[in-house]
């Protein structure tokens, strides 16, 4: 990223820029581009005085970042921000606070705890920038001649999920094990006309990270599904979402990755060609057929 490079117009450019070239930064800078990623709202609205305190940097830093950037100075580069901020994120989590209200019993405080945390990641999942995002998800997978998923420890119930159910309408959505060493062997394959779904929160997995370097250098598109632009798995991606994971609980929640995991799939099946739906509907006939439901009388 040259200092005198053509300066970012929106905000998803900024941070794809950011994420790119971050682990080469010095850690000043590392310090102000972390503040920035996670903090977009705040760079809209605060003095750089105060960013900086906030970011634990100096001033001059920022301004040295906006200027790798390829802004002439801080304001323009701060203007996108405050151009870019969307309204707040779908209020779901002050139900769960209705909730909270009637159950004072200090016992049933981390239940409600829980839920707020759960409603307010799905609520920051659904935006307009996301929204395009999926768009571009669905449209790369349907023009793909194969779609590896991949998702290890934590994750995996992720990647399964997708992968399950991607399936079904999809046979050629394949989830990546990598038992018994076999990763490489599972992913050589895959090339220029597939593409690779990841899943990845902090603590990183070594393996996930490993499997997207594989995939991209034989030319596989990624889609990554992370918690923050800031992941090991962002670098090289074609389209990645950030979602929320907080939670009461002592693991990341996977609960948003879940639901943007069903939001990529409905768009597949809703702009893909009728034969997703006539899979489907034979899946479905083919299940009860074989017994694989108990049916209620």
């Amino acid at each position: 990223m040259p200092d005198n490079a053509t300066h970012a117009t929106s905000l998803d450019s900024i941070h794809q820029q950011l994420a790119e070239s971050y682990a080469a930064l010095s850690p000043q800078l590392k310090r102000a581009a972390s503040y920035v990623l996670e903090h977009p709202a705040e760079m809209a609205f605060q003095s750089i005085r105060k960013t900086a305190q906030a970011a634990s940097v100096t001033p001059s830093t920022l301004v040295r970042l906006a200027k790798r950037l390829g802004f002439e100075s801080y304001e323009p580069f701060r203007e996108v921000f405050q151009s870019a901020v969307q309204a707040a994120p779908v209020e779901l989590s002050g139900r769960a606070s209705q909730l909270k209200q009637q159950h004072r019993n200090p016992e049933a405080a981390l239940f409600a705890e829980v839920g707020d945390a759960a409603f307010d990641n799905i609520g920051r999942l659904f935006t307009a920038d996301n929204q395009t995002r999926v768009k571009e998800a669905a449209e790369r997978i349907l023009a793909a001649r194969r779609v590896a998923v991949v998702g290890f420890r934590d994750t995996f119930a992720c990647a399964y999920h997708f992968a399950y159910v991607g399936r079904i309408a999809m046979p050629e959505v394949t989830l990546i094990r990598g038992q018994e060493g076999g990763l490489l062997t599972e992913l050589a394959p895959f090339n220029e006309q597939d593409v690779v779904v990841a899943f990845g929160f902090e603590p990183y997995c070594a393996e996930t990270v490993k499997a997207l370097e594989i995939t991209r250098a034989n030319g596989v598109q990624a889609i990554v599904i992370t918690d923050t632009l800031r992941s090991p798995l962002v670098p090289g991606a074609s389209v990645t979402f950030t979602v929320a994971n907080a939670t009461p609980h002592f693991f990341p929640s996977i609960l948003a990755a879940i639901t943007l995991s069903e939001a990529i799939l409905a768009e597949c099946v809703a702009f893909g060609p009728d034969q997703l739906v006539d899979n489907v509907t034979r899946f479905e006939s083919r299940m009860r057929q074989l017994g694989a439901y108990i049916e209620i009388a």
